[in-house]
């Protein structure tokens, strides 16, 4: 059952110090997720958060944590854990702006950048920590953290960090941590080791379900399917933004391979692109997030691993070149379009499939409790003749289809 929905924000119980801080960053009126979970946050209770990607969700546990600190302690009080590093930097940036009016040490902890940076921070003494698993256990083996004083511990975005196999990790942390904190829980899905975890961890946990009978809906995005060969692929993504001319535009694929391979077809050809998967420097990754959020980059090819922490109003267009290998991947792939804070109106999200995709096809349409529509591309053959070529000469693609990208889309 879907919880009343508070109208502003004066009426959920926050400080006029936290109140002042969500008007000077432009917050009008609360999200639902943040209608509903920040008063029970600020009771003290644990809570599970389910709602669907870019709903404000981060807002709705940094609110009440600020809430809730005893500024005049310098020990650590609150641990947030999130799955991509990105993600992480995302969370302390919002902590930031929202703490304006609050005397918060926060520091973020995650890896591929120098731990002793990290380190000085902690020693000055952080009462936020924001990590992912992997760092904040390598500070905590070597003596750097203390959780002896930790009062709340919140789990972003926890399917995704049992996923990729931070189950281990997430389990040490909360061990080390006492058993009389607050546990908040975060999630756009709740599959089965989450409620597992969740049973474990946490104290007979308030829910706030927003998601309708289990299904996820998305009504600011436009879903599409288009069916392909799998070797026409590139064509018909090509066409596929010559026809759309998206402002912005995130394309998704199952591996770092491929997204470097769909890179290096556009490289050369088209200005502003970048790809983005987790096997580059953290430096470098934060470089490329960094002028996409700022428009400088128009494409960017990216894995599921980094998805996650793409939080950007100004995409969009999104492009499953590769179909997930899971139906909730598709959810948190979509949900990078049509964000909360988006004015361009609805998102638009299109799947390559081929006959083999079939299958999952239907799963992610059960999934998201709609039929995706049929996406015409023109200009292009998405199937291979079924006649077989006379000559090598006829079976050979033609390269001119970059070029027609460029003068139809990459140069406005």
């Amino acid at each position: 059952m879907q919880p009343e929905i508070t109208a502003t924000f004066d009426e959920l119980g926050l400080s006029s110090e936290t109140l002042a801080a969500v008007r000077a960053n432009g917050f009008t009126s609360p999200s639902p997720i943040q209608a509903a979970f920040i008063p029970i946050a600020l009771t003290g209770a644990d809570c599970i958060g389910q709602a669907k990607t870019g709903t404000g969700k981060t807002a709705a546990f940094v609110l009440p944590i600020l809430e809730r600190l005893d500024f005049d302690d310098d020990r650590t009080q609150v641990l947030v854990l999130t799955p991509p590093r990105e993600l992480s930097q995302q969370v302390a940036d919002e902590a930031n702006k929202l703490s304006r009016n609050h005397p918060v040490r926060a520091v973020c902890c995650v890896g591929g950048r120098p731990m002793g940076g990290q380190v000085r921070e902690l020693e000055k003494g952080a009462q936020l920590i924001i990590g992912t698993p992997g760092r904040v256990i390598d500070l905590l083996g070597r003596g750097y953290l203390n959780f002896g004083s930790i009062r709340i511990v919140v789990l972003d975005e926890a399917d995704r960090m049992l996923d990729i196999g931070f189950r281990p990790a997430i389990e040490r942390i909360l061990k080390q941590c006492p058993d009389d904190r607050q546990t908040l829980l975060l999630s756009a899905t709740l599959p089965p080791p989450v409620e597992r975890l969740a049973q474990r961890y946490m104290h007979s946990p308030q829910r706030v379900d927003l998601s309708p009978k289990g299904n996820v809906t998305h009504d600011s995005i436009e879903q599409f399917y288009v069916p392909v060969d799998a070797d026409r692929k590139f064509r018909v993504l090509v066409k596929l933004l010559a026809q759309e001319r998206p402002k912005q535009v995130l394309v998704f694929t199952r591996t770092k391979r491929g997204a470097e391979e769909v890179h290096r077809k556009f490289e050369g050809r088209l200005p502003d692109i970048a790809f983005l998967h987790g096997d580059l420097a953290q430096p470098m990754r934060d470089r490329i997030l960094k002028k996409f959020r700022e428009g400088k980059l128009r494409l960017l090819i990216a894995t599921d691993v980094v998805g996650r922490g793409i939080d950007i109003s100004g995409i969009s267009h999104i492009v499953n070149y590769d179909v997930p290998q899971d139906v909730d991947d598709y959810v948190h792939r979509i949900g990078r379009t049509g964000r909360l804070s988006s004015t361009e109106g609805r998102g638009k999200a299109y799947t390559l499939v081929t006959l083999e995709d079939g299958p999952m096809l239907t799963e992610i349409e059960k999934r998201v409790n709609t039929l995706l529509q049929r996406y015409e591309v023109h200009g292009v053959e998405a199937h291979r003749p079924r006649a077989k070529p006379k000559t090598l000469a006829d079976a050979v693609p033609q390269p001119k289809i970059v070029h027609d990208y460029e003068d139809d889309w990459g140069h406005p």
